[in-house]
């Protein structure tokens, strides 16, 4: 029996900023659109929350089962290391699945977005996909162009549009960079796991890739994530608050391209979630600036 803080460690809390960073974007470019619901923004961000933590759950399951897990560099994996029976960890993810469907539901009451219905059904299936049934995505190479859709221009815009009924130029490249953080974060995840996952025949980006390019990629896309912003900076130059977040790019970047040992990477995935909640917020500051 898993105790609470194995559950909370299979949670993987780390990745959750990945979740929240979209939705303060896409609040911020509402803002900026005039519009503002914070009702609308909780449910966006409920969704996003249990979403990342029902997928994490779910991959734990998928994984686990497949024996991916089995000698892995990281933290605990609750089916992969046996302290969790493969049944209560799927159980647990479809549980977070279903809570993120009522916030949805209760996201597209509040909008009137009812089209949302089908995205919110489309985002259940790609979480549940990523790792799980007979062709996971993830496994063929293709998880990071689903994280980047979902994490980036589908939750930022989807929080926009359900609270403005519109989208901006604003909403659309903060999408983007922040899709690219979490691809960057997801990059770091799977260059850990290359050894492994090349043994198990599981093909991420990284392993088709190889190590060397998928730790430059790595680098290539914070730099994008902020470059992107410079597009905005006519119109809206206190977006360039965004550069404060250079150095703090720098040493993650680093321990990408230099770390020999796998274990080394392991930090790298907290500081490349607090680098994209850092993008979200100063983001979201630089749109009130804009408007005062």
């Amino acid at each position: 029996m898993a105790t609470v803080g194995q559950w909370i460690s299979g949670a993987r809390l780390r990745t959750l900023p990945m979740a929240v960073a979209p939705v303060i974007i896409g609040t911020a470019a509402a803002y900026d659109l005039g519009a503002l619901h914070w009702g609308r923004a909780v449910l966006a961000a409920l969704v996003a929350l249990l979403l990342q933590i029902g997928v994490n759950y779910a991959n734990d399951y998928s994984d686990g089962i497949r024996g991916t897990d089995e000698v892995r560099v990281g933290p605990l994996r609750l089916v992969g290391s046996g302290v969790a029976k493969p049944s209560h960890v799927k159980m647990m993810a479809f549980t977070m699945f279903g809570l993120a469907m009522l916030a949805g539901l209760g996201l597209v009451l509040a909008s009137q977005v009812w089209w949302f219905l089908l995205v919110g059904a489309g985002a259940v299936l790609a979480a549940w996909g990523y790792t799980g049934g007979k062709n996971p995505y993830g496994y063929m190479g293709l998880g990071d162009i689903f994280v980047f859709v979902f994490f980036g221009p589908v939750a930022t815009l989807g929080t926009t549009f359900t609270q403005a009924g519109e989208v901006s130029t604003a909403a659309v490249l903060g999408s983007i960079s922040t899709g690219l953080i979490a691809v960057a974060l997801l990059m770091a995840n799977n260059v850990r796991d290359i050894p492994t996952d090349t043994e198990v025949g599981k093909r991420t980006l990284a392993v088709r890739l190889g190590d060397k390019n998928a730790r430059l990629s790595y680098v290539v896309m914070l730099a994008l994530s902020v470059a992107l912003m410079l597009f905005i900076a006519p119109a809206k130059p206190w977006i360039l608050l965004v550069l404060l977040l250079i150095p703090f790019m720098l040493t993650p970047s680093w321990i990408m391209l230099s770390g020999k040992q796998r274990k080394n990477l392991i930090p790298v995935l907290k500081q490349t979630g607090l680098l994209n909640l850092g993008f979200s917020v100063l983001f979201a500051v630089a749109m009130v600036l804009t408007a005062l």
